[in-house]
């Protein structure tokens, strides 16, 4: 008997069933071959792929492996293997929701003035980072009033101080007081015109705005309020200021920093641009109350100490020189001088003013044996007269300068020009004025002696100024006679070589400020705390300090708000009374 095969042949398969081959055998070796496959790529993909110190798969195999593990909580179902026809190996990565996010940075804000910084890093560009860009005004802001000279001041013809690019008439020196060369009987309220005319000569011109490291306005702005002071109400006073500022906010150069970077010059004391209130009766115009105008910095000849945006600069003197060998010149007669009087005083006594310190200090030096006194009145006198004035200055080692109707005084600065030592009394009087011309460290140049004992009588002046050390002297004087470049104003028509006036330091202090502005506005580090009533306390600050605190000088500045007043009251008076002055023609 045969016994019957496990695996039939074909040739069974045709002999039964019609030609068809038995399912359930077909069925059950396709399964084994499944299942043999399915383990083979388990043990490699699971087993082998996981074991730490296996050997190295295929490049091909570790892109699946990494496929394999995108899926989070179950296996690759159905892997295929490996042929040669696959696609080169890619890099693991993760999904787009599982890659870590990377941190974009915004790019730096570019700011419109960025372009003028930049050119102070151009080695090669002599005026890198210097560049004054000058609107180009309409003449009602300056020349007309020119033209209209005789109406600049109710008493004084002011055409003929006009003269010479705005210097004055050459002062005769039959009394051989002067040099040769430079003097003039210069208006000590033109240092808008001098000024404007030395921007001029600036050898830093710009067309290109956005290269300029300021933006200069050439307004006269002390003209315009001198001729409209007295008969005229405050609408009038006001037009000139509210036409400038519309004119302006309407240039593209305005909108680069809001006016931040822009400068003009009103040579007169700051209270005659600062009227408090709109009362017909109050003192001047509101220039610099207008909140435009208070973006912009404006040079006065005596500035606010409570207040931001004015800086002083020096009243003119009567020297101009064309170059520096008349500086050096003078100097050097100045140094050589001998000086009889200890000290001299120059002035007229304030007898409606309770405070002043002047009838106190003319009765000193009546008393004294080495006190020079020139005694001013409202008449005709020796103080109306520069050669008188500067011969008594020149023939001294000390000239007191109290306050004047305001703080300041032009006398201050013909002293300075005659190399006579300074003695002040109150700190405002130049200390926190000019700063950007006088050292900050005020011993080096000058005496300080408060007004208080002065007043009360418990203080002598001589016996203060005989106390102090010869070669003390000495070095205080020479240090005020090398000063006296940068307090005196060259002949517009001319430049200096190398020595810097009065203009050259007031212009780069300008630059400066804007220039540390526009990086601190780049750095998000400008000043949050600053604080503008304590203006004149910033003003003391060295470079890079930014802090203040309490100070000596304090009770000189403190505003009597407790008793309902206001510092700026009394100034914007004595800005009134300083017209009596005028009228005289000598403080």
């Amino acid at each position: 008997m045969r016994r019957r095969s496990v695996l039939p042949s074909h040739h069974d398969d045709a002999d039964k069933g019609g030609g068809k081959a038995p399912q359930s055998r077909l069925c059950f070796l396709a399964t084994l071959c499944v299942v043999f496959w399915v383990l083979i790529f388990y043990f490699h993909f699971s087993v082998l792929a996981t074991d730490p110190d296996g050997p190295p798969v295929a490049v091909a195999t570790q892109a699946r492996i990494a496929r394999h593990h995108d899926l989070p909580d179950h296996r690759v179902s159905n892997p295929a293997p490996s042929v040669a026809s696959d696609p080169p190996p890619a890099t693991a990565t993760l999904p787009k929701d599982e890659q870590p996010s990377a941190v974009v940075q915004a790019p730096p804000k570019e700011y419109p003035f960025q372009r003028a910084l930049r050119t102070a890093e151009n080695a090669s560009d002599p005026c890198g980072g210097r560049y004054i860009y000058v609107h180009e005004l309409p003449p009602r802001f300056n020349d007309d009033m020119l033209r209209e000279c005789q109406r600049l001041s109710l008493w004084t013809n002011m055409c003929k101080f006009m003269s010479n690019d705005g210097l004055g008439p050459p002062l005769d020196n039959q009394d051989g007081v002067f040099s040769n060369t430079g003097w003039h009987a210069t208006n000590q309220f033109a240092v808008d015109v001098i000024f404007g005319n030395r921007m001029k000569q600036y050898q830093c011109l710009t067309n290109d705005s956005s290269r300029a490291a300021a933006v200069f306005v050439p307004f006269y702005a002390g003209f315009d309020v001198a001729r409209y002071l007295w008969g005229y109400n405050i609408s009038m006073r006001d037009a000139a200021s509210h036409d400038l500022v519309d004119w302006l906010r309407k240039r593209p150069e305005w909108d680069v920093m809001g006016g931040r970077d822009h400068f003009l010059v009103g040579g007169r004391i700051a209270w005659d641009f600062r009227r408090l209130t709109d009362e017909e009766s109050d003192w001047g115009n509101k220039l610099l109350f207008m909140p435009a105008a208070k973006n912009m910095s404006m040079l006065v000849v005596e500035s606010s100490p409570w207040s931001a945006n004015d800086f002083a600069v020096p009243y003119p003197t009567y020297f101009h020189p064309a170059k520096d060998a008349d500086v050096f010149a003078w100097q050097d007669r100045m140094r050589s001088l001998e000086r009889p009087w200890l000290f001299s005083f120059a002035g007229a006594p304030r007898p409606g003013d309770p405070m002043s310190i002047r009838g106190k200090l003319i009765e000193q030096c009546r008393t004294s044996n080495f006190c020079k006194l020139l005694e001013c009145d409202l008449g005709e006198s020796k103080c109306h007269s520069p050669s008188a004035i500067m011969k008594m200055f020149q023939s001294s080692l000390f000239c007191l300068q109290p306050q004047g109707d305001s703080f300041t005084r032009r006398s201050a600065f013909d002293s300075m020009l005659a190399g006579c030592i300074p003695v002040f009394f109150h700190p405002g009087s130049a200390y926190v004025q000019y700063t950007w011309h006088l050292p900050k460290n005020y011993t080096r140049y000058s005496v300080f002696i408060p007004e208080a004992g002065v007043r009360n009588g418990n203080v002598s002046i001589e016996e203060i100024l005989k106390s102090i050390h010869q070669d003390v002297v000495r070095q205080m004087r020479e240090e005020v006679i090398n000063l006296i470049p940068r307090v005196i104003y060259a002949d517009p028509r001319s430049k200096l070589e190398t020595l810097k006036d009065a203009f050259d330091v007031s212009v780069g202090a300008i630059i400066n400020k804007v220039t540390q502005m526009r990086r601190d506005i780049i750095s998000n580090s400008e000043d949050k705390d600053f604080v503008e009533e304590n203006s004149w306390k910033y003003a003391l600050l060295e470079e890079g300090q930014r802090t203040i605190g309490a100070h000596e000088w304090d009770p000189f500045f403190s505003k009597p708000k407790d008793k309902g007043a206001d510092s700026s009251d009394s100034s914007a008076e004595a800005a009134k009374n300083s017209w009596k002055i005028e009228r005289g023609g000598q403080s």
